[in-house]
């Protein structure tokens, strides 16, 4: 369960997030809507742990980021521009990652990058990818220790439409496996194929869940 209070976050004397009360629930899809702007990123932001709230508190299974923890403990993230080694290959990235946690084995890495559509035995770096193939490599990345946490930022982009439709089963996948989903998608089939729940957004504001 996640819980979000009275979230109030400035940047630049701008409100990012303005008293924002939220409830996610385990084992469902989130949908967050609304343009450019909008406060989706920072949500995710904040959820992560990656900034600090002006006030207000998000509480994950209890426990309060940046006071009782940092980050939460089972966390897959795509956020804007994927953090993916571009000098490593994707394999060498998830085994470099997996020493962190040391939770995902050789074999749940090689199913991870199957399941995007890549190859576990490809020698090229990152950085050789097209970015449909680093979208796919950052989507790896972010399912391949199966977290209980999984937040997306427009997860579909620059992939093809075959793909798509792939990613967007990989998502559910994940869900029936009782991962809780976050995303904010420009896309707005993938929030209605997807979300059990839509979370619309306007300048920082939330104006509508259903």
């Amino acid at each position: 369960m996640i819980r979000i209070e009275h979230a109030v976050k400035y940047l630049d004397k701008k409100v990012v997030l303005d008293d924002v009360n939220l409830e996610f629930e385990d084992g469902k899809i989130y949908g967050l809507r609304g343009r450019n702007g909008a406060g989706k990123t920072m949500i995710l932001r904040a959820i992560a742990g990656l900034i600090h709230l002006k006030h207000g508190t998000i509480t994950i299974d209890g426990q309060i980021i940046h006071q009782d923890i940092d980050f939460p403990p089972e966390l897959g993230l795509l956020i804007e521009s994927n953090n993916v080694l571009p000098d490593f290959t994707l394999r060498k990235n998830l085994q470099l990652l997996a020493k962190i946690r040391k939770v995902a084995t050789d074999e749940m890495i090689d199913e991870a990058i199957l399941r995007v559509g890549l190859d576990p035995k490809d020698r090229r770096k990152v950085r050789q990818y097209s970015l449909g193939m680093k979208q796919r490599a950052a989507i790896a990345q972010a399912i391949f220790e199966q977290p209980k946490l999984i937040l997306l930022d427009e997860p579909t982009n620059a992939i093809d439409l075959d793909g798509v439709k792939s990613m967007r089963a990989i998502f559910e996948q994940e869900k029936q496996r009782g991962a809780s989903i976050i995303l904010a998608s420009h896309n707005p089939e993938d929030l209605s194929v997807l979300a059990d729940e839509v979370i619309d957004m306007a300048e920082g504001k939330v104006i509508n869940a259903q």
